[in-house]
C-alpha cells in the first residue's frame, strides 16, 4: 500500500484573500512579526496495489483532473510505501 501527501497552494502570483484574513487576525491578536500567510489544501491518500511510479502517476493524474485547479494552483506530492 502506498500513501499520497499531497499539498496544494494558489501560485505566488494569485491573491490569497483568505490567507490576507488569516494574517490580519494573527496581528489582531498581537503576532505582529507575521509577514505572510498563504492558504492551502493538504490531502493524505491510500492507494493498493502497483509500484511506486504508478501510484505517483496516479496522484499525478488526480491532481491535475480534480484536486488542483492548475489554472490557479500548484501542487507537490510524495508517495511512500506503507506497511499494513
Amino acid at each position: 500500500m502506498w500513501k499520497a501527501r499531497i499539498e496544494i497552494m494558489l501560485k505566488k502570483s494569485v491573491l490569497d484573500p483568505q490567507g490576507q484574513a488569516v494574517e490580519g487576525a494573527l496581528h489582531s491578536l498581537g503576532y505582529d512579526n507575521v509577514r505572510s500567510v498563504r492558504v492551502g489544501k493538504y490531502l493524505e491518500v491510500d492507494i493498493d496495489g502497483g509500484d511506486k511510479e504508478a501510484a505517483g502517476a496516479q496522484v499525478r493524474e488526480m491532481c491535475e483532473r480534480l484536486l488542483a485547479n492548475t489554472v490557479i494552483e500548484d501542487y507537490t506530492f510524495t508517495v511512500t510505501e506503507v506497511q499494513r
